[in-house]
């Protein structure tokens, strides 16, 4: 069978990094017109001509290899982000301190809270070579069953649907697998929560991305601290009106938008300086599609506006429910 002529460098093609191949360059095998049948033949210059920079190479190519280092501590591990597939990554337009470099590590740097279905940690992904260029993340954790110490109620999880018959299967059997599924259940309702808050302008932690049980997010902070949690400050009266104007416009956004936090209290809301954040979001329910979606509303808003009267601020739960349904409809 007869052997097909090498395909000939397209002439002044450049390649970046690469030989620039010119017509009848010694960087590139040339032919000669070919008979079917014949045997091929490939010409090259004899003797071999060097290659100058200025005859055969891109000028603009630089080459600039540098290497990794690739013994990690216990306490590293290689960037997840190219791991994960693009929809598990936070929404674009993304920040500019979100690091995509395929030589990031990241590094454990302790664990920030400790709850009843999932840990916190602190974690900071840094690429090597360019380490001013890191970032510290919270990474959130959800445990499997077996490791819980609060299961959370089934009435959360109404109007919600899994998707593959063998997870349905798991799940009811209560299954090892079952388990796995139920704290990825979990995870991916978070993730979805935030990704949708961030994307409505809501005041929540940015998602960087989720990987299995783990979910990547905004470390807030106030002076490079943890951010408190509402429960612990006693803002002055101006920042403590600021606060429930905030907290009013954020549940109106979610509401518009049919959604209910569900479990909003002052400990699962930061005070970030003059900002509220909200954070905890797995059990976020539907307004309409779950049957106590009022229910959990009206609680959201005792819950809240019980700390807002214990600070000295004149605020009503009926008030705010009813502010609230009228966005709703």
């Amino acid at each position: 069978m007869a052997g097909r002529a090498p395909r000939r460098c397209r002439t002044h093609q450049r390649v970046r990094g690469a030989v620039t191949c010119r017509s009848l360059s010694s960087a590139c095998p040339q032919t000669v017109p070919h008979t079917p049948g014949a045997p091929l033949t490939k010409h090259l210059p004899w003797p071999p001509r060097h290659i100058t920079p200025d005859d055969d190479l891109d000028p603009s190519f630089v080459f600039d290899f540098r290497a990794y280092d690739e013994d990690l501590d216990d306490r590293q591990r290689w960037s997840t982000w190219l791991d994960v597939e693009p929809l598990m990554r936070g929404p674009e337009p993304r920040p500019d301190w979100v690091v995509t470099s395929q030589g990031a590590i990241d590094t454990e740097l302790g664990i920030l809270k400790t709850g009843k279905e999932a840990d916190v940690f602190l974690v900071e992904r840094a690429d090597p070579l360019d380490p001013a260029g890191g970032v510290v993340m919270a990474a959130k954790r959800y445990r499997d069953t077996d490791h819980r110490t609060f299961h959370r109620a089934a009435s959360y999880t109404e109007g919600r649907s899994v998707k593959r018959s063998r997870d349905q299967r798991a799940l009811k059997r209560k299954s090892t697998w079952g388990r796995i599924v139920a704290a990825g259940e979990w995870a991916v309702s978070e993730w979805d929560a935030l990704k949708r808050c961030w994307e409505l302008g809501l005041p929540v932690p940015c998602p960087v991305q989720i990987h299995e049980t783990e979910i990547l997010m905004e470390w807030i902070t106030v002076e490079g601290e943890t951010a408190p949690r509402l429960a612990q400050v006693r803002p002055e009266p101006e920042l403590l009106q600021s606060y429930y104007d905030q907290l009013r416009d954020a549940l109106a956004t979610m509401v518009q938008s049919g959604i209910v936090h569900g479990d909003l209290s002052p400990y699962n809301t930061l005070a970030a300086g003059d900002r509220l954040v909200i954070i905890d979001l797995p059990q976020v329910v539907d307004l309409v599609g779950n049957p106590q979606g009022m229910d959990y509303l009206l609680r959201d808003c005792a819950n809240m506006c019980r700390w807002f009267r214990m600070r000295g601020l004149e605020s009503d739960e009926q008030e705010l429910f009813g502010e609230l349904m009228a966005h709703a409809f």
